[in-house]
């Protein structure tokens, strides 16, 4: 069976760059890589097909002499490298795919040991607060007390009782990554012994254990915005644990929950409550002073209001979370009827019935909304 061209194989014209050879070889690759498509053996002859093409056309001396010759040309080359044969070992992944490649498949440079070594972010904490119901509305400031992780005193976040700080792990000399190969791969193995790091504290600190850091009570002033909500996550930056090897700290997320009010409820930026009001005050209307968030307050109560009825005070609401504006105060009021009546209440109520007619007859709901609309 003849073999398919190199150029072909790979999708590319005879006059590539070496830079889209490269792109190329690295689609075919990453689109037929056997831990992409296991048990597939079409895609893997694909993967070895295409491999060997980069292999032959990435040298220039053996692109040149199967330019010339064609497959003759470059006879010691086949697929059969793919399992360790000839050229394998010779194309260097990390170089083609970088870090990302060698995350995907854990192969691969240097890249993971210069990670390694670098310093890392502390961890963001969290601290959940509860507030009272007027906090939310009015704001509040409060101290808080947590623990977070700081750098330790005693060997100054170095880690080591002398503050000679680590030195190099003999494991993988200082790389974070332990290299082997494996047929066609190079393959690149955090480092048991120093966890990644690439360095290894001879004489830990006491107080720490090499660690660099040490749990510590941090007291905090939590300065809570009028109009805050629910679950409402004030962040403070730089405030959470401290990072290793003298990384930079985490943040702090203070998260707000409210405690519910005794008659007040609220939706948004307004409050809700329900009022009783008598049937005198609903048939003739009247002002009545009712409770509000922060003082009393006058409710007008129209004549002939109906039961149910819902009148707004416009402002006496939440404020807009670092807006202007505030939200307002729905009253429902519900018509109280008294349950027992002096014989002088009773008279005066049998006298305005007598002067009253309402004809009793079953009607749909949406007929009684209507009606209510009329009195109103």
């Amino acid at each position: 069976m003849s073999k398919a061209d190199f150029y072909e194989v790979l999708g590319v014209q005879r006059d590539v760059s070496d830079q889209d050879l490269k792109s190329a070889y690295r689609k075919q690759a990453l689109k037929y890589h056997p831990d992409r498509n296991p048990g597939d053996h079409a895609a893997e002859e694909k993967f070895k097909q295409a491999s060997e093409a980069y292999q032959v056309l990435s040298d220039q001396d053996k692109r040149a002499a199967y330019d010339r010759y064609g497959h003759a040309g470059v006879g010691g080359a086949g697929p059969q490298g793919f399992n360790g044969g000839p050229f394998a070992g010779s194309v260097d992944i990390s170089d083609l795919f970088g870090d990302l490649f060698g995350e995907m498949f854990n192969v691969g440079g240097t890249g993971g040991a210069q990670r390694g070594q670098r310093q890392q972010r502390g961890d963001d904490l969290r601290f959940d607060l509860t507030i009272n119901f007027e906090d939310a509305i009015f704001g509040s400031e409060t101290e808080v007390k947590l623990r977070r992780m700081d750098p330790c005193e005693s060997c100054k976040g170095r880690g080591s009782a002398s503050g000679r700080g680590p030195s190099a792990c003999s494991q993988c000399n200082g790389r974070g990554q332990v290299r082997f190969q494996q047929g066609f791969f190079s393959v690149a193995r955090t480092c048991a012994a120093c966890s990644g790091t690439g360095a290894v504290i001879s004489d830990p600190c006491a107080s720490c254990r090499g660690e660099g850091r040490a749990p510590k009570e941090l007291k905090l002033n939590v300065k809570v915005p009028p109009g805050v909500e629910d679950g409402t996550r004030i962040r403070y930056s730089g405030e959470g644990d401290a990072g290793r090897s003298g990384g930079p700290r985490g943040d702090l997320y203070v998260v707000l929950s409210i405690k519910p009010h005794d008659f007040f409820e609220r939706t948004g930026h307004d409050l809700h409550c329900v009022i009783p009001i008598s049937f005198p005050q609903a048939t003739l209307g009247a002002e009545i002073t009712i409770p509000a968030i922060g003082g009393d307050v006058t409710l007008k109560v129209p004549e002939g209001t109906q039961s149910g009825k819902q009148l707004r005070i416009r402002g006496k609401g939440v404020p807009f979370l670092n807006e202007r504006g505030t939200g307002d105060l729905v009253v429902q009021v519900v018509v109280q009827i008294p349950r027992k009546l002096s014989r002088a209440q009773r008279e005066l109520v049998t006298k305005l019935a007598e002067s009253m007619s309402i004809e009793n007859k079953p009607t749909s709901p949406s007929l009684i909304e209507k009606m209510k609309d009329l009195f109103n």
